[in-house]
């Protein structure tokens, strides 16, 4: 199986702690966490993917919003660039040990964060970043290169 994330989420899995909308949202993600730290691969999707999902019948959802939108425009440019690679739709990634130390060193440099400017969970996500990223839950796995 693979797990379908926008590509904003690439780089909110970095430091998901268990935080989030809604109490279902979160216990979504935290799932979705535990198969990306099992290894399972990740591929890219446009628009709402599998952590969206519970917040697709939810008054004012965002998923679909021109802000978000481009977000995820600016996340896979910035990963594109870090790691050479297509984190457009339709890029398969395995959030391998070498993907995850790359990818939180960039956002703990801030050089991968433009995605993230205006987000209201950005703040937490610095924190967390300056932490060393402690008790995320996304974790690093045994394996080949993540391309």
């Amino acid at each position: 199986m693979t797990v379908r994330l926008r590509p904003h989420h690439l780089l909110c899995m970095l430091t998901f702690i268990g935080k989030g909308y809604t109490e279902a949202f979160t216990e979504n993600y935290i799932r979705i966490a535990a198969r990306l730290s099992a290894g399972e691969d990740i591929v890219v999707v446009e628009g709402p993917d599998d952590v969206c999902g519970p917040m697709l019948g939810e008054p004012g959802m965002h998923c679909l919003s021109e802000s978000v939108t481009d977000r995820d425009l600016k996340a896979s440019e910035a990963v594109e660039a870090l790691l050479g690679v297509s984190a457009g739709p339709g890029a398969s990634i395995r959030p391998s040990t070498d993907f995850l130390q790359r990818m939180r060193a960039a956002f703990a440099q801030g050089s991968i964060r433009d995605a993230c400017e205006r987000c209201e969970w950005s703040p937490l996500c610095t924190g967390i970043a300056i932490s060393g990223f402690d008790d995320v839950l996304v974790v690093a796995t045994a394996g080949p290169p993540p391309w």
